[in-house]
């Protein structure tokens, strides 16, 4: 239900409340609240299952193993640094690209 035809069925109701007095008033607006509201519902729903896949992806577990790999980066480039120097940098590097290129490849 767009603009025009919320406000044609608020001119009816409007209307048929004049022409049936303030006795039918509560009626009237409950009719025409619930069409609101099941106009809403559809609105939505619709924008609710247009989300769906947007959010399902975000928590795949190669994005999470991803996400894991790069907070581990940092401390455990620290201690192989401080340990093995060069060559420890290198083969925690390594061991982190292989664990996210097998988990790529995997898909």
């Amino acid at each position: 239900m767009d603009t025009h035809e919320l406000r044609a069925e608020l001119d009816a109701a409007v209307q048929t409340r004049k022409e049936l007095g303030k006795e039918y008033e509560a009626e009237v607006i409950d009719s025409f609240l619930t069409k609101l509201d099941a106009q809403l519902d559809v609105k939505i729903d619709s924008r609710l299952a247009a989300e769906e896949p947007r959010r399902k992806g975000g928590n795949s577990p190669q994005q999470k193993l991803q996400g894991l790999s790069l907070m581990m980066a940092i401390p455990l480039s620290g201690i192989a640094g401080g340990t093995g120097g060069l060559t420890g940098l290198i083969v925690c590097w390594a061991g982190i690209v292989g664990v996210n290129l097998a988990s790529a490849l995997k898909r």
